[in-house]
């Protein structure tokens, strides 16, 4: 006859040290930034733009990224999207995806600033809050040619992504003090909101300035 020895219970003790053993053993936050980070600014800067950029900027401050390749992979990554769209305009201007585009507002706003200053709204851009995907779509339907358009992108790139990156480097390094005394060890996720928030805030007041001088010079104009 076989005999089965029973499972050995395990006691409180035993527990609390097989979870210590499973979290050490586990990938922290912290760990996957320090690995995966650059790589996430690179792609996120085409795709979320400034939010990913300035987190960037934030993990640089905790000394999770370095500084200046996150500096660069946020320039990058947002030239060769900015190219990408442009050759999608460019290239399949008669497809149905792009001729809905062009119905949209921020389209024919983008083709207006486009004809009064190209090279102005080409360097701009991106700097344009709601401009940001449509306008190098638009750009690519233009007439403006390649040759002129890669290397003005490129040179907003290697502004914009220092630019929106150092914003979060600063700004998360005054929030600090304030961090430390409520966050616990939530620290990071607290402060990448915090920032995220002050962003989002400096945006909408930069809007409403904007508006604020545009209603002003129509008011002025007989």
């Amino acid at each position: 006859m076989i005999h089965i020895e029973p499972f050995p219970r395990l006691g409180t003790s035993g527990w609390r040290a097989t979870a210590r053993s499973g979290i050490a053993a586990a990938m922290t936050i912290e760990t996957v930034v320090v690995r995966y980070g650059l790589l996430a600014i690179l792609l996120g800067a085409g795709v979320e733009g400034e939010a990913v950029v300035v987190t960037g900027g934030v993990l640089a401050h905790r000394g999770l990224v370095p500084l200046v390749p996150a500096c660069i992979c946020a320039a990058i990554g947002s030239f060769v999207v900015d190219q990408i769209w442009f050759a999608v305009g460019r290239r399949f201007q008669n497809h149905r995806w792009i001729v809905r585009i062009r119905a949209k507002p921020a389209f024919a706003k983008a083709i207006a600033l486009l004809e009064r200053r190209p090279t102005g709204f080409i360097l701009a851009f991106r700097f344009i809050y709601g401009m940001r995907t449509v306008s190098p779509i638009a750009i690519g339907t233009s007439k403006v040619p390649l040759r002129t358009f890669l290397p003005l992108n490129a040179l907003a790139a290697a502004v914009w992504g220092p630019v929106f990156t150092l914003f979060g480097f600063y700004v998360g390094h005054a929030l600090d003090p304030l961090i430390d005394r409520i966050a616990g060890k939530a620290k990071l996720i607290v402060l990448v909101v915090l920032v995220l928030i002050v962003f989002v805030g400096v945006i909408q007041l930069a809007r409403h300035l904007l508006h604020k001088r545009s209603s002003q010079a129509d008011d002025s104009r007989p």
